[in-house]
């Protein structure tokens, strides 16, 4: 399992938050995650093995969110 911290625009609100806690945790292969609203970034485990950055950011990006 690797950590991986992403910045993620548009977060305004626990709204925002939950959507953006969901929409990793539904990435399999996918765990701990934890949105920090104020700073922008959402913290997670993810294994290589089951999963890519790419399908995290694009599940980020489907909640209408911007990944940097």
């Amino acid at each position: 399992m690797e950590k991986i911290t992403l910045k993620v625009g548009g977060m305004s609100c626990e709204h925002c938050a939950k959507a953006v806690t969901n929409a990793v945790s539904g990435v399999a292969g996918t765990s701990d995650v934890e949105v920090d609203l104020e700073a922008g970034h959402v913290s997670f485990l993810y294994d290589p093995a089951e999963a890519t950055l790419e399908a995290v950011k694009e599940a980020i990006i489907g909640e209408e969110f911007s990944v940097n």
